[in-house]
């Protein structure tokens, strides 16, 4: 290990100290800190959509120390310890890739995708163990929606739970877009949501089929707001009047 690594371990260790640590440090839990650990993955994706090498290295260091802090945590439970994260994550990787550690050579890039998605099943079916493996089964739930939307479809898609072709999948967001809109000009206020959610769900098939990252686009599609609103609305205090948009504004 790194000196560099070393100390970072002990310095977490000195801060969760039961006697001489950081009274906000001892108190967290797996739970508290998760937001935290959330978070800085969020600024490590902005730091590199920014283009900002020297901010994603600080943003990584940042995500590290939650790591660390994970591994800390769990070791203080005797559960385990960061050098078993580090030895887990290897033989992950390791079994993951035969084609580069094993006598095994794929064919095409078809292939090789087809054996990593087969290891990660059979992965899944391991951990399941007796309870039995669902398809939709390890789709983390603390994903953000758009994207645990787009992994769901992706895991059902490939026992045939699929549209066919993507005009179908626009037809089908037409669909519910009219039941959107018909529950609104009823004012059913309680189907509101559940019909806005069955949209979303279609806009990200459509994505998934157009070949697009409904979360990245998403993303990318925010920061456009920030652009046009400026040039249309003038602020007087408190308030901001908005003159008529530019024709290409929604």
């Amino acid at each position: 290990m790194s000196e560099s690594m070393q100390r970072l371990l002990e310095l977490m260790a000195r801060l969760r100290d039961p006697e001489t640590g950081c009274p906000w440090d001892r108190k967290q839990s797996f739970a508290t800190i998760a937001p935290y650990t959330i978070e800085e993955a969020y600024e490590v994706a902005d730091a590199i959509q920014r283009d900002d090498l020297e901010d994603l290295r600080e943003e990584l260091g940042d995500l590290l120390f939650q790591v660390v802090f994970h591994a800390r945590m769990a070791e203080e439970a005797g559960q385990f310890d960061f050098e078993a994260v580090v030895a887990g994550i290897v033989e992950k990787m390791v079994r993951r890739h035969p084609h580069v550690f094993a006598d095994q050579t794929p064919a095409n890039e078809a292939e090789l995708r087809h054996a990593w998605e087969q290891q990660k099943l059979h992965e899944r079916r391991a951990k399941a163990g007796d309870a039995g493996h669902r398809v939709l089964d390890g789709v983390a739930q603390a994903l953000p929606a758009l994207m645990r939307a787009e992994k769901l479809q992706k895991r059902a898609a490939k026992i045939g739970f699929d549209w066919p072709e993507i005009g179908a999948v626009a037809d089908k967001l037409r669909e519910e877009l009219g039941e959107v809109e018909a529950v609104i000009a009823a004012d059913q206020a309680q189907q509101r949501e559940e019909e806005i959610g069955d949209l979303l769900f279609s806009c990200v098939n459509l994505a998934r089929h157009a070949g697009v990252d409904a979360e990245s686009a998403l993303r990318s599609a925010n920061p456009n707001l920030n652009a046009v609103l400026p040039t249309w609305s003038v602020c007087f205090g408190n308030r901001v009047v908005i003159s008529t948009p530019p024709a290409s504004t929604p």
